[in-house]
């Protein structure tokens, strides 16, 4: 039997899961069930990432071991799969005594072959990525070298570590690509690929020596795997790679590894590597999709825009949810969520369209054959557009195109919906015609099993109550073929509740604002308390010039302005610091107007943390006085050259 092996990645547990995760997890479970449908023996494999810095300062912060706060997320991870419907065939966690054993063995191996070695690492690291950070990275103002895929200022470290011989792999890497253009998809990102390996790679740090929680170096336990090394050999320990027996090659290679695209270098380039370096095959594609982004943003925990589906949940259910996120883009680029967005998309498509479509379809065959409906033998209208559906929609799955293959199959709905108005089966019962009137409600009923059949992989729930109503299986044919297998002479329908009832979205939005509103006034009243002093202590006037040397100030551009909705006082500016280019939001609109700030140079402080406000994030503070409330700035002549530091 052909086999189909798919991974996600596997989810950093340093906080709950969110839509993002939510995306990966439900494109991978679509293609499982597809692949199933079509006769394959499938093996889905997704889990956490439980190692890391990340881990050790979530846990400080909670006062807690690290074990304990990956135990108490990994649950809300599975809990919320298990509600989104998605069914994986096993769950690895990194902090498993078996995958611990198994890396250790492959660093021993590489290790002991000289593809690993031991020297000092002088450079800087970024904590959030989890990433070394060379040299050609950008800087700030201040000179702080920034992280090249998430921007943040890195840390500088000297320690003594083990190193992976990247370098090595180079040529082998290229002419892997070379031989395998459509190793990472889309295109465009398979062209990132090698150009990043095209300038040259470096050897890459694998272990280190101030992080306590994760994997120990076999035999060196003041060293500690780095996470990138222990995270992705999981595809591997999962199926019991150096095991006896070697039970990994019934499924390696897989068939396709989905991913983020902020993580395409680790998975485009160490891992095939690591891969080389161990003598396996590389996975035949690394499927690289975009980003949801709320307003503009990507979507991420650390910004606090991540949007939690249970609340989504609650309105449209798993099915609701799971349509939206892939019929709304093509998996490799980037989509922008809006509540709008999705219950428009939601109303029209799901509660209009077929919701409507199946309560007509079923409401006539109740009513003009409430015994039953006996099936002519005969080939009825929309079958032959059926089998020409069924073969363009394989096929688009085949290329992981869900969005396409979901476009044809609501296309096929419209379709129906077009054949009633056009029959009016009302009609031709009122005009007595009944032989004419079975015909047309058989092939919606049968043309229904169908879209049921289709449903399945991207909306199984729906899928399967759609199918249930029909008295069938609750699951499709083999190939999605066999439209009238298993059909009894005489076809009598089960009632069915409503699929997708309509949502108000102004109801919706007006409930979500003022429980938002909740949370952060929560939020507020627990930072007061945190930060109130246990007695009244007297002001602190003076600070260390140490301590003014935290503020980064810079001589800035204003390049635009823009108003904001319903805001009286603030402008929404892009502003120029020398090294990059950010929004601000600025109180300074009762005293200047648009056209007497652009071009104007000021002073900016850049480190201060960034805030939402107005739905809009602000990086940056202007420094202005405020005389009489207003505020007037000082601005720099045009001599002044943009990015100069303030001391």
């Amino acid at each position: 039997m052909e086999r189909f092996f798919v991974t996600t990645p596997i989810y950093y547990v340093n906080d709950v899961p969110h839509l993002g995760h939510t995306y990966t997890s439900i494109v991978g479970d679509t293609l499982a069930r597809f692949h199933r449908v079509m006769g394959r023996e499938v093996f889905y494999l997704t889990g956490t990432d439980e190692h890391g810095q990340k881990i050790e300062k979530a846990a400080e912060k909670r006062g807690i071991t690290p074990q304990l706060l990956v135990d108490e997320v990994v649950e809300r991870f599975k809990g919320l799969w298990t509600k989104m419907g998605v069914q994986y065939d096993y769950f690895i966690r990194t902090s498993d005594e078996l995958h611990v054993r198994r890396v250790q063995r492959i660093f021993q191996r590489l290790l002991d072959k000289g593809d690993i070695y031991k020297g000092t690492y002088t450079g800087n690291y970024c904590v959030s990525c989890e990433l070394y950070i060379g040299e050609d990275s950008p800087v700030d103002a201040q000179g702080n070298r920034l992280c090249p895929d998430c921007g943040r200022v890195t840390e500088t470290l000297s320690e003594e570590v083990y190193f992976f011989r990247l370098s090595a792999y180079t040529e082998r890497l290229l002419r892997f690509y070379w031989e395998n253009p459509g190793f990472v998809v889309p295109e465009g990102r398979m062209n990132e690929v090698v150009s990043f390996v095209s300038g040259g790679l470096r050897d890459l740090s694998i272990t280190r020596s101030t992080v306590k929680w994760g994997i120990p170096v076999p035999g060196d336990p003041s060293q500690t795997i780095y996470v990138w090394f222990d995270a992705l050999f999981n595809y591997l320990t999962a199926l019991g790679y150096t095991e006896e027996g070697d039970p990994w090659k019934k499924w390696w290679p897989a068939q396709v590894q989905l991913i983020g695209k902020d993580i395409l270098r680790f998975h485009a380039v160490f891992w095939p590597a690591f891969l080389m370096a161990v003598d396996l095959e590389p996975p035949k594609k690394i499927v690289s999709h975009g980003w949801w982004l709320v307003d503009k943003e990507k979507m991420s925990k650390s910004k606090g825009n991540a949007l939690n589906p249970e609340i989504l949940m609650d309105k449209v259910g798993p099915d609701g949810i799971r349509y939206f996120l892939l019929r709304e883009i093509p998996l490799g680029i980037d989509g922008n969520f809006s509540h709008e967005g999705f219950f428009h998309r939601v109303n029209s498509d799901l509660a209009n369209d077929l919701g409507n479509l199946v309560n007509r379809i079923g409401g006539m065959t109740v009513r003009y054959f409430p015994e039953g409906l006996t099936l002519p033998k005969k080939e009825l209208d929309l079958e032959k557009e059926y089998d020409e559906l069924r073969r363009l929609f394989v096929e688009d799955f085949e290329e992981c195109r869900i969005n396409r293959a979901l476009e044809k199959l609501w296309g096929y709905i419209n379709l129906m919906n077009r054949y009633i108005v056009q029959k009016e089966p009302w009609k031709l019962s009122k005009e007595g015609k009944n032989e004419e009137l079975r015909d047309v409600l058989a092939s919606l009923l049968i043309a229904l099993r169908g879209v049921g059949f289709l449903l399945y992989p991207a909306m199984p729930f729906t899928a399967g109550k759609i199918l249930a109503s029909l008295g069938v299986e609750k699951t499709p044919s083999p190939s999605f073929g066999g439209l009238r297998e298993g059909l009894p002479s005489t076809w009598k329908l089960q009632p069915l509740e409503p699929l997708f009832p309509r949502v108000d979205v102004e109801e919706f939005l007006a409930e979500k604002s003022e429980i938002d509103k909740e949370k952060k006034e929560k939020m507020e009243e627990k930072r007061e308390e945190k930060t109130a002093p246990a007695e009244a202590q007297p002001p602190k006037e003076l600070i260390s010039i140490d301590e003014f040397r935290k503020a980064k100030m810079v001589v800035a551009q204003i390049l635009e302005v823009n108003d904001i909705e319903g805001a009286d006082k603030l402008y929404r500016l892009k502003i120029d610091l020398g090294t990059e280019i950010r929004e601000i939001l600025g109180g300074i609109k009762l005293s200047y107007s648009r056209e007497e700030l652009v071009g104007k140079k000021l002073i900016v402080l850049t480190n201060l943390e960034p805030r939402k406000i107005r739905g809009f994030v602000s990086s940056g503070m202007l420094l202005a006085a405020n005389v009489e409330g207003k505020a007037t700035i000082a601005f720099f002549p045009e001599n002044v050259p943009v990015g100069t530091p303030i001391t």
